[in-house]
């Protein structure tokens, strides 16, 4: 039940590449983290580029994924490997006009902490 934020800025990205944003974050999740993409929530937020810089200096283009998932359901090197993919889709649909401090997150939250439909994931796991 991942939720995954992605964050942009810049002029319009248009809603193509928002889909692409959206079904490639999506598989990342499944194929990379074995999440559930029909549980699989993304969020494309646009802001303007006016609003973000980055070592001070004002972007043309920029972008932070912030992908919340259960602690302890993936290992070191599967979130190592969904930073990376992450950064790369973000390249792919965005270009390479994004700054260096383009941020990949995976934050884990305990499985008692959330949840969805009423019920926590601690719940979920303890009644399976």
């Amino acid at each position: 039940m991942p939720f995954v934020n992605v964050t942009i800025a810049g002029s319009g990205i248009g809603a193509d590449r928002v889909g692409r944003l959206q079904s490639g974050v999506t598989a990342l999740m499944a194929d990379i983290l074995g999440k559930n993409p029909d549980l699989t929530a993304v969020l494309v937020e646009e802001v303007p580029a006016s609003g973000w810089q980055v070592g001070g200096r004002p972007v043309e283009v920029a972008a932070h994924v912030q992908a919340a998932i259960t602690a302890g359901t993936n290992d070191a090197e599967e979130k190592a490997r969904f930073i990376a993919e992450a950064n790369a889709l973000l390249h792919r649909v965005l270009g390479d006009g994004l700054p260096l401090a383009t941020y990949v997150v995976v934050q884990e939250i305990a499985a008692d902490a959330w949840g969805y439909d009423g019920l926590t994931q601690e719940h979920r796991r303890l009644t399976r």
